[in-house]
């Protein structure tokens, strides 16, 4: 299900599903920062899957199982169309997301925080690589541009 909501219904509703329902909580992975993330990434809610990649987020497959295989719910993640159709629900994807820094969060900067600017590295070079400096590809340069603009 798309949100036909207002965007920051959206997230905060999204929020409150992840930390009641789920009990993940993420430190500094805020409302503001999941806007931010989506933003960075494309944020296109009608997003469906090409190239690999899924969702609003345009979440790949490897990054899902990375996350713990997330499902809608009462999905089963072995059904083969599971990953998919949660990287295309925005609700789902931000649990996708929410799970992924879980596991992966880190000071990737090496600022002594770890913060929203640390989490927008690992979506762009993974978990386990986080700290290779953005500015060295188009894509990384795009993507601290994108993120300039995001409002905390």
């Amino acid at each position: 299900m798309v949100c036909a909501k207002t965007w920051a219904t959206c997230v905060v509703s999204a929020l409150w599903y992840l930390h009641t329902v789920l009990g993940i909580h993420v430190s500094n992975l805020n409302e503001s920062c999941l806007r931010c993330l989506c933003h960075v990434a494309g944020c296109d809610l009608t997003h469906g899957c090409t190239g690999g990649y899924c969702g609003p987020f345009y979440i790949s497959r490897v990054y899902w199982v990375d996350a713990g295989k997330p499902t809608l719910p009462d999905d089963n993640p072995e059904r083969k169309e599971a990953y998919e159709d949660c990287a295309r629900d925005y609700y789902c994807s931000l649990k996708i997301v929410e799970a992924y820094m879980a596991k992966f969060g880190k000071d990737c900067n090496e600022d002594g925080v770890t913060n929203c600017y640390d989490y927008m590295m690992i979506n762009h070079h993974g978990g386990r690589a986080c700290s290779a400096p953005l500015f060295l590809t188009t894509l990384g340069l795009q993507r601290l541009k994108l993120y300039k603009q995001c409002k905390f």
